[in-house]
């Protein structure tokens, strides 16, 4: 069932169960996580043809946009990424297997490790990355690029609280 007619549907049940309720907050939950949900699905299919996922792109992509030449350390990373330093190292340690990253210890700080793109690592996301954009587009076909704006600003804004 498309979502607008879920919705319709659920908006409609809870009107009729509990009428001196307003069930539009979890309309609006229901919405967003369904999106989500179903974009999620879009960007696994659509990187698993390039023997990616979208968490292991999203680690050579930062690299890309992020990294000096000498790599970045593995707390940043994390950081640039918002995760957590154990799911760094799970996803650099699957990476560094599959030759798309390398690790070396970091010249000043013996406790820290610096990660880089290796050629294999930059080769393929310079490959995959115009693919994966114009696949986005496709994805945000329904919006206008204010309306893509707009949508922003207002998860921003609903970060905020959270």
């Amino acid at each position: 069932m498309k979502t607008p007619d879920l919705l319709a549907r659920i908006d409609h049940d809870w009107r009729q169960a509990r009428p001196d309720l307003d069930p539009s907050p979890m309309l609006t939950i229901i919405a967003i996580q369904r999106t989500g949900v179903l974009l999620g699905e879009e960007l696994e299919a659509f990187f698993a043809r390039h023997s990616l996922t979208p968490s292991s792109f999203d680690v050579l992509a930062t690299l890309r946009r992020s990294a000096p030449p000498e790599g970045l350390p593995l707390s940043q990373l994390g950081t640039l990424m918002a995760i957590t330093p154990p799911a760094v190292t799970k996803r650099i340690d699957s990476l560094e297997g599959r030759g798309l990253v390398s690790r070396q210890a970091h010249p000043t700080d013996r406790r820290a490790f610096l990660v880089a793109l290796t050629a294999e690592g930059l080769a393929l996301v310079d490959q995959v990355l115009p693919l994966h954009l114009t696949n986005e587009r496709r994805l945000l076909a329904g919006l206008t690029e204010p309306e893509r704006q707009q949508l922003r600003d207002l998860l921003g804004k609903l970060d905020l609280p959270l």
